[in-house]
């Protein structure tokens, strides 16, 4: 945080690269971060393309490599991928939905040299969990974990918070200590892609966030030593908004199936941004002196109330695709601010959610 305070212009070497191998998946879910118009398997990168990557990757300094997608396992050199992160010294991590993570898969992909695995699960039992996944996968994932573990693996529990699971927090959780996870995230659903086209339907109110963060707190004790637990907070009920993935462009960037490179997942989301692709530059390029990662780095690009705000430190300004995708323009304040002139516009959608009927599920699940 120091550095970034003394010399916000600087340009650090990226910290993570969150490699999104493909946008298939065996699930639906209608909180995923996938842009609406999603990739064609013919538009994804070939292996040597991705293997490219990994080496920029190591070369211009990051540390880690999080295969994502959609569903990672879909492609069938992801172990290739992971014997290249080795060979360079990059840590990897595999985010997945558990399906298809079979026992000799998971032995394949450890031969390879994977560092760590996440698992997402979408509730505590199979009626919640493939109502929100959009298939009937509950079991499914249940056995993956149980194959990660028996390998030894580190192992991370993901859990996407929505108003459908939100009351079952104490039972999730149990799920995830008595699976052994090191980990459970427990992530309040961040309304990008197809989040925020199902935001109503998603979207806890405030009283079952306070009880929610109150069972949260209270196991976070109690596991102490034993799990560790992760609270990822809902920002539209915050006073001030979330920071920017640690500043724009500075801690990690997305490199999506079609070669596109983003300063976060949903910066694709930004129209008025030109993106560059892995095809026609390379990684060091697009990370140093791109046009759309320099966009929003440092403070000058700020407006007012944030230019001269405090908080610029904290929160580098606030989310970028956010302010677009609320007002249209990526350079404005966070309308989750207070301090935000379209505050109003997160306020008009909490009460709009007020007189929604929490148990009503109509999702426009992912295609």
């Amino acid at each position: 945080m120091q550095e970034q305070i003394d010399n916000p212009t600087a340009v650090p070497a990226p910290y993570a690269i969150l490699a999104e191998l493909t946008h298939r998946c065996p699930l639906r879910c209608p909180y995923c971060s996938n842009p609406l118009q999603l990739k064609m398997k013919s538009e994804e990168l070939s292996t040597d393309d991705w293997l490219s990557v990994l080496e920029q990757a190591s070369e211009i300094g990051a540390l880690q490599v999080h295969f994502s997608g959609g569903e990672p396992l879909l492609r069938n050199d992801l172990g290739v991928l992971i014997e290249r992160c080795t060979k360079v010294g990059l840590y990897s991590n595999l985010i997945t939905s558990g399906v298809g993570l079979t026992s000799s898969r998971v032995g394949q992909l450890q031969q390879a040299g994977i560092s760590a695995v996440q698992i997402s699960i979408q509730g505590d039992n199979a009626d919640v969990n493939d109502l929100i996944a959009g298939r009937e996968v509950f079991s499914d994932k249940l056995a993956a974990v149980k194959h990660v573990i028996e390998a030894g693996l580190p192992l991370t529990l993901n859990v996407v918070v929505t108003r459908l699971n939100i009351d079952r927090l104490a039972s999730i959780i149990e799920i995830g200590i008595e699976c052994g996870a090191r980990k459970i995230e427990l992530a309040n659903v961040q309304l990008y892609g197809w989040a925020f086209k199902n935001k109503l339907s998603l979207l806890p109110s405030l009283e079952q966030l306070q009880a929610a963060e109150a069972v949260f707190q209270a196991y976070k004790k109690k596991t102490e030593g034993q799990a560790e637990l992760i609270w990822v907070k809902s920002d539209y009920y915050e006073e001030y908004p979330k920071p920017c993935m640690g500043g724009w462009g500075r801690r990690q960037m997305t490199v999506a199936p079609d070669g596109y490179v983003y300063p976060c997942p949903a910066a694709q989301a930004i129209e008025t941004l030109r993106f560059s692709n892995l095809r026609e530059h390379s990684l060091k390029f697009i990370w140093e002196e791109s046009e759309s990662f320099n966009a929003f780095r440092g403070f000058d690009w700020m407006k007012e109330p944030c230019r001269s705000c405090e908080f610029r430190f904290r929160d580098f300004g606030g989310c970028r695709c956010q302010a677009f995708m609320l007002t249209g323009d990526a350079a404005t304040t966070d309308p989750v601010c207070s301090l935000a002139s379209s505050r109003n516009i997160i306020d008009t959608v909490l009460s709009e959610l007020s007189q929604t009927d929490k148990q009503k599920n109509d999702f426009v699940y992912r295609e």
